[in-house]
């Protein structure tokens, strides 16, 4: 199985996009994990870039609103049809809100199931917090009712919510494991959603926490004899990245620490 390690655009948005695709490749990554502009022009350009310099792409749906589950449903599906004009390995979805009912939440999924048939390609929804995918409890009983389901692990956000090491969900752990269609490598830990530094001494008891997961889902994966496989170290910038609380200044530099978590992913 070929495992491409991306890079997350999230925290690098204020360069030119060519500059970062330049970055990214001499980096060594594989591709990038990033949303499309919403203005046509410039997602042409972006998409002509990204076939120059020859980078994969998981792209990333975050913008779906709406007053209503409908109006949120439209909306949905629009900013699909838009991530996919990049030929994306697959899409990444912030689906729904954590208010929604169980309902529309399943509406909600369904709308991306019947996307992915319709389209061939993967949605798979992230486990975020503020979305359905926030909790393993809530998505336990997704997983139930929407066999297909499929997602993005990133379980920094569920230690976070049950301010925990998952030590009472290994049933729904192992669950999302086998759903994993996608990683966001971020470590996080019960009372927050990014460590300081993974590079830190004192921080390598939720590294290798999270790294035994990320190791059980790659294993997985080619037991299935998957092709190519996808994950994005994304420790972010400010406010998930700490601060000095005197300057507001970034205690470390994400783009290095991004890079080492790179580097890291390889070695699984």
């Amino acid at each position: 199985m070929e495992t491409k390690i991306l890079c997350t655009q999230w925290g690098l948005e204020h360069l030119p996009v060519e500059e970062f695709f330049s970055m990214v490749k001499n980096a060594g990554y594989d591709g990038v994990d990033t949303w499309l502009p919403e203005e046509k022009e410039e997602r042409r350009e972006f998409v002509r870039l990204l076939e120059e310099y020859d980078l994969s792409i998981v792209s990333h749906q975050h913008h779906a609103h709406g007053k209503t589950i409908a109006e949120f449903c439209k909306s949905f599906e629009y900013y699909l049809e838009l991530s996919l004009e990049c030929d994306p390995i697959l899409i990444n979805s912030h689906s729904g809100r954590d208010y929604f009912t169980l309902d529309e939440q399943l509406q909600v999924i369904d709308v991306a199931q019947n996307f992915a048939a319709k389209n061939n390609i993967r949605v798979a929804h992230e486990t975020h917090r503020g979305r359905i995918g926030f909790s393993p409890v809530n998505l336990r009983d997704l997983f139930k009712l929407r066999p297909e389901m499929k997602i993005t692990a990133d379980f920094s956000h569920w230690v976070c919510v049950t301010e925990s090491f998952l030590e009472m969900f290994a049933e729904e752990l192992d669950e999302a494991i086998h759903r994993t269609e996608h990683i966001h490598a971020r470590v996080g830990f019960p009372e927050g959603p990014q460590i300081p530094d993974p590079r830190l001494p004192n921080w390598q008891q939720p590294v290798r926490f999270f790294m035994t997961i990320w190791k059980k889902i790659l294993e997985y994966q080619r037991s299935l004899g998957t092709n190519i496989f996808t994950v994005t170290p994304e420790f972010g910038p400010p406010p998930y990245m700490w601060t000095n609380p005197e300057t507001s200044e970034p205690i470390t530099n994400q783009w290095e620490v991004n890079r080492y978590m790179k580097d890291l992913l390889r070695s699984l």
